[in-house]
């Protein structure tokens, strides 16, 4: 088992092309189950800030490859398999109930 706080201290590392997709800030769950359903990354600043921030990034359940000691292993084929959205509708999908 792993606490949200360990999660947030792991790398996530795409297993296709070796990206560093930054760290968990976020758990996407089902209410209903009370099971996770995806991680969110919130975007990271491009250039210093300059040419504002990366999309939000959610990545879901299945696929996740491997939680290690240092690492969360994803796996994303294409960019499309990430799921982005905006701020506005990570909150908009955060508080709708």
């Amino acid at each position: 088992m792993c606490t949200l706080e360990e999660l947030r201290c792991k790398d996530v590392i795409n297993i296709v092309n070796g990206e560093n997709l930054g760290r968990v800030d976020d758990l996407q769950m089902d209410a209903n189950s009370a099971t996770v359903t995806a991680l969110i990354l919130y975007g990271r600043p491009r250039f210093f800030g300059i040419l504002g921030p990366r999309d939000n990034c959610i990545i879901g359940f299945r696929q996740i490859r491997l939680v290690g000691k240092d690492a969360i292993l994803v796996e994303l084929g294409n960019p499309s398999n990430c799921t982005t959205c905006t701020n506005a509708s990570l909150n908009q999908q955060k508080y709708s109930t």
